[in-house]
């Protein structure tokens, strides 16, 4: 288990039991009372719990970020196998952006190992989950980009977002959404965050849509961009035959895994 793993957990036991000792931390995790406790400044400096004495308790921030984690965990094995796929048509001399969506950040983790090491792929996002989750291995090709934090999707959204990403050109813009219709496109929950999804698939020179089969046939708040603006559709095959006929018969490229 690795720093980033022990501090997930210690913030999800927060969540489940409202509060944590020291002590039992330092058993459970076989560290130093030292280290535990420097866990737990580095999480109360993030935000996601209050120091108490002889322990932590939970805070607004760390419930936001409990709901992020929900929303990854829906539909996890269909968001991995989405993501693999996604992560097999990826070249080492790519240009990508990442949107916040969750099934992008299972990208973020297959992006496979001869990409990585050739040191070329170069790599934008608004993701603070997906900056934790590559920054260890592209710290020279990654950048992430600035803005309003948006805490429920644990990403940066706005006008400094959008000005950003109007400074590059893109291979791929791969996009996550809440809800995808044959009338309506791709769309957002949040409208900061469709303004990010828009713009990203403005900068590109091709969009692929990873969405599970629990989006299809649903309608968001927000349109992000509508279908003809979609290169590619990776869904799980447990997606409506109807939807991804219809998606085919526009011109769209699907593929189910």
């Amino acid at each position: 288990m690795n720093t980033y793993q022990r501090r997930d957990l210690i913030v999800q036991k927060i969540l489940e039991q409202g509060r944590v000792q020291v002590s039992d931390l330092v058993q459970e995790f076989e560290l130093t009372d030292t280290s535990i406790r420097n866990d737990l400044t580095i999480l109360e400096e993030m935000g996601l719990l209050r120091r108490v004495h002889g322990g932590a308790v939970s805070t607004s921030r760390s419930i936001q970020l409990a709901a992020y984690n929900t929303r990854m965990e829906h539909n996890r094995e269909q968001k991995a196998r989405i993501a693999a796929a996604a992560a097999a048509r990826l070249h080492a001399v790519d240009i990508i952006l990442l949107d916040s969506g969750t099934t992008v950040q299972y990208l973020a983790r297959q992006i496979p190992m001869q990409v990585q090491r050739s040191g070329r792929l170069r790599i934008v996002t608004n993701s603070i989950p997906i900056l934790e989750e590559i920054g260890g291995w592209a710290p020279h090709n990654l950048l992430m980009l600035g803005g309003i934090f948006l805490p429920e999707h644990q990403a940066t959204v706005g006008p400094e977002t959008l000005h950003g990403l109007q400074q590059f050109n893109a291979t791929t813009a791969f996009l996550g959404c809440d809800g995808l219709t044959l009338d309506g496109g791709i769309t957002s929950a949040h409208p900061l965050v469709a303004e990010v999804g828009q713009m990203m698939a403005e900068r590109a020179e091709q969009v692929i849509v990873l969405a599970d089969s629990s989006k299809l046939e649903r309608a968001g708040f927000v349109p992000i961009i509508p279908l003809e603006d979609i290169d590619l559709l990776i869904t799980d095959d447990e997606s409506s035959s109807g939807v991804v006929e219809g998606l085919r018969l526009r011109g769209i490229e699907v593929v189910t895994v």
